[in-house]
């Protein structure tokens, strides 16, 4: 810690930007995922569940985990603030209140655990030399038993506050009777066209130190941290430490060596600034704690050792520190700067003999001794980090146009990008790809789908989700677009029976757009389509939904060897999908089952949802064939008799009929039933396709009704409601909220000018998630009107980078 006078500390911010709680905060609400289905509710729902129990118990017999674990459903914590590390090397989820919880070091697997060894502490010692103050920087209460009883715990949370911006977050705390104010900024390299820092295992903490006393004072901050993830594997032992400098000695810090589910992963912790800098290379984070506590609190520094510690006890957890100490003169300020890195280069899927090196080793090496340099690097290089997540931010954040809220949630709902799963490896040479191949320079990425739904790039939701890698990490987008392409010619022959029907069909079948890439509890990338409930060969939306992002992507990047790269196959999966028109009138028809997202709510015939998509995709599969002067014949001809379909079938004056079936549902109005025409509209078509007169009105009706109508407007859109102004209750899913779905009809509220219904719908799901029911930075999948959710970390809300498209597109039309 630097006790020079700094002239760039950056305090929490003071302006409405940013989610913000008191350290004591306690939600209004609290919910839990126990939802009942109503008696109706239940027909098709009590075979499904048999039919999963008996496949869940054999998946468990064979010592694994269902990819969708009911037995196992978790409960929001209300803790979680924005996570740490880049994307696509692993993530360490920070509560609001500092504790380092939710370890995601396994690709794809969570560990669901607070460890009480990783801390924050702060000493402070008078002019005398006499220590006057020495805490654990956390509210939380002192662990059970004699774990770290040594350490003072109890911060008071009213004297302290946290602020969220991600990929930033400020905590600041007041120690009044010492006018002292600490405050640590959290920088992870989360940075728009960044691929190299975006996918470093790393975060940098900076202590900002104001001593508003008029006695100078010597101010020790430490960092503590302990082996493996919070969980009884860390008993496994094996593990060990040794102290490190880099950078000529500038950077010095300690390093933990342990293996992970057979995967080799090194914790480094480094403080930087020249400053008074001691290290502990090991104390045992299950006793009292002593040899931190009282060398600190003796002469404000640990007891510096240097050699490696190799426990005797092979099952023996370890913990490490670095402090760093210096005098802060009185009115004055320091900065002490600390890292926070994790080495796990190599990984394996549970399921998979493959070995795969992840992305950021591609620059700092696979050996497993990186840690030491990324440690300096993230240290070295976090300023200039700032200054690219400032460029990024600022523009959005100083548009008075925008509501405070909405410049929150635009960045807190990205941490779904790093922490949800996602996985950024390196391409084996063995695949042979095309030297112009973007994943031979970017690698291979997947995210999961929830948290909870154990799937890689689940395409039926990345269709929402798409747009904030499309705009921000498009070389991201364009890799994953090459997996899904090159997925749609093979095939699985294995059969399996699908639990929502019971019936046995092949894996995956060619010419079919897969639902996900994998499980990582298997073989993703390799075994595809890990979804087992519905054959989704027959999935009327994700066809469509392939061609649109194909058509958005090309619309905002304006590369033509991309378009010439998806051409054949986004011909192979329309031309597939005009089977599903049994009656030749140009408009698909749903199968009388859950054949796409929405996959417990049932549509039979022609339907708002897959009609407006596949609608849409026809008008994409025009534009496209034009810029590639290809023929098009077939798709106008095909759009032409099927958007006078549509309209006689679907439309009834006010809105776009739920489906044509006729059944007592059928004249739901369905949140969603513009998705196709919204993925026109970000894409600069107007009204092509669906006549401006009627959208408008559809849209003034879901927003009189689905938004106002149901919690008097302050939770966003149900999915279904019905004319009579009551929610559809025809399946747990149509009387659900779900979030990324607000998302995107608040973004097409937007692209058609209806800028204030835009952002109350919007508003209302983001201040239920994160102000009323605390499960900001775990954003559930579907909230219920009351009391319930479904689905903990969700990757369809990244969905709101939609709106921001919209927004922009708006303004530019000005």
């Amino acid at each position: 810690m630097s006790g020079r006078q700094e002239t760039a500390l950056c305090s929490i911010p003071q302006h409405g930007y940013g989610w913000k709680v008191k350290l004591n905060h306690v939600f209004p609400e609290r919910r839990n995922q126990r939802v009942k289905p109503k008696l109706k509710q239940l027909p098709p729902l009590i075979p499904l569940g048999l039919r999963y129990l008996t496949w869940a118990l054999n998946i468990l017999k064979d010592g694994k985990r269902p990819l969708m674990n009911y037995f196992k459903m978790k409960t929001g914590k209300q803790i979680y603030g924005a996570p740490i590390g880049g994307i696509g090397a692993g993530t360490i989820g920070r509560g609001f209140r500092g504790e380092f919880c939710r370890y995601q070091m396994r690709p794809g697997i969570y560990s669901y655990h607070v460890l009480a060894a990783n801390q924050f502490l702060v000493t402070i010692r008078n002019s005398e030399g006499t220590t006057v103050y020495q805490q654990v920087l956390s509210p939380h209460k002192k662990p059970k038993s004699n774990r770290l009883s040594s350490w003072k715990w109890e911060f008071d949370g009213s004297n302290a506050q946290y602020c969220a911006l991600y990929p930033r977050a400020w905590t600041e705390y007041k120690i009044h009777e010492h006018k002292v104010t600490l405050t640590c900024r959290q920088v992870s390299p989360v940075i728009p066209h960044n691929y190299k820092d975006s996918s470093l295992p790393c975060a940098v903490f900076v202590w900002d130190v104001e001593n508003g006393s008029n006695e100078d004072l010597q101010i020790s901050i430490t960092m503590t941290f302990k082996n493996g993830t919070g969980g009884k594997d860390d008993k496994k032992g094996n593990c060990w430490t040794e102290a490190f400098d880099e950078a000529g000695g500038d950077v010095k810090g300690v390093m933990i060596h342990q293996v992970i589910r057979a995967m080799k992963c090194t914790y480094g912790i480094a403080c930087s600034n020249n400053d008074h800098i001691t290290t502990e290379t090991h104390f045992n984070p299950n006793g009292p704690g002593y040899e931190i506590w009282q060398p600190l609190q003796t002469k404000g520094e640990l007891n510096t050792k240097s050699e490696e510690y190799r426990p005797g006890n092979a099952r023996e957890e370890v913990g490490c520190a670095v402090s760093c100490k210096n005098t802060v003169q009185a009115n004055s300020k320091g900065r002490a700067e600390f890292a926070l890195v994790w080495d796990m280069p190599q990984v394996k899927f549970s399921g998979s003999s493959t070995t795969y090196r992840r992305f950021y080793t591609k620059f700092f090496g696979s050996d497993g001794k990186a840690a030491p340099k990324l440690a300096a690097y993230a240290l070295q290089n976090y300023k200039s980090w700032e200054k690219e997540i400032e460029t990024w931010q600022e523009p959005i954040l100083n548009d008075s146009g925008l509501p405070d809220w909405y410049k929150s949630a635009i960045f807190n709902e990205l941490y779904f990008v790093s922490d949800g799963g996602s996985i950024w490896v390196e391409v084996d040479e063995s695949e042979k790809l095309p030297a112009d191949d973007p994943r031979m320079e970017y690698g291979r990425f997947g995210y999961l789908e929830g948290h909870e739904y154990r799937m890689y790039n689940t395409y039926d939701v990345h269709f929402y989700a798409s747009f904030a890698l499309a705009q921000l990490w498009p070389q991201l987008q364009k890799v994953l677009q090459y997996d899904i392409r090159d997925s749609i010619s093979k095939e699985d022959l294995s059969r399996r029976k699908h639990l929502y029907d019971g019936q046995k069909a092949i894996r995956k079948s060619a010419g079919s757009v897969p639902h996900d890439v994998g499980d990582p509890e298997e073989d993703p990338f390799v075994n595809i389509n890990s979804y087992p409930i519905h054959d989704v060969a027959d999935w009327r939306d994700l066809n469509s939904k392939f061609v649109l992002q194909v058509f958005r992507d090309f619309t905002l990047w304006k590369d033509v060897a991309y378009l010439k790269a998806m051409w054949p196959q986004a011909c192979t999966v329309i031309q597939k999908s005009m089977a599903w028109d049994k009656d030749d009138d140009g408009l698909i028809e749903n199968g009388g089952f859950p054949d796409q997202t929405y996959d417990s709510w049932i549509m039979t015939g022609a339907s708002a949802y897959c009609g407006s998509l596949w609608l849409a995709s026809l008008h994409a599969m025009i534009e496209m064939g034009r810029a590639l002067g290809e023929p098009t014949e077939l798709f106008e001809t095909t759009l032409h008799k099927g958007k006078a379909a549509f309209e006689a079938k679907l439309w009834n004056g006010e809105y776009y009929n739920f489906d044509s079936s006729g059944a007592p549902h059928s004249s739901s109005i369905m949140s969603d039933q513009l998705c196709g025409h919204w993925y026109l509209r970000a894409c600069g078509v107007t009204d092509k396709v669906f006549p401006k007169e009627n959208v408008k009105k559809a849209l003034t009706t879901i927003f009189n009704n689905n938004v106002m109508k149901f919690k008097n407007g302050t939770m966003g859109a149900v999915n279904g409601m019905l004319p009579s102004g009551n929610k559809d209750l025809f399946t747990i899913q149509s009387e659900e909220v779900w979030v990324g779905t607000v998302y995107a009809l608040a973004a097409v509220m937007m692209h058609e000018g209806m800028v204030e219904e835009s952002f109350k719908t919007a508003a209302g799901i983001y201040q239920t998630v994160y102000d009323r029911i605390g499960m900001g930075f775990e954003t559930p999948e579907a909230l219920y009107e009351e009391k319930y959710y479904r689905a903990i970390g969700y990757m369809r809300p990244l969905s709101i980078w939609a709106i921001q498209l919209a927004w922009e597109k708006l303004n530019s039309a000005k």
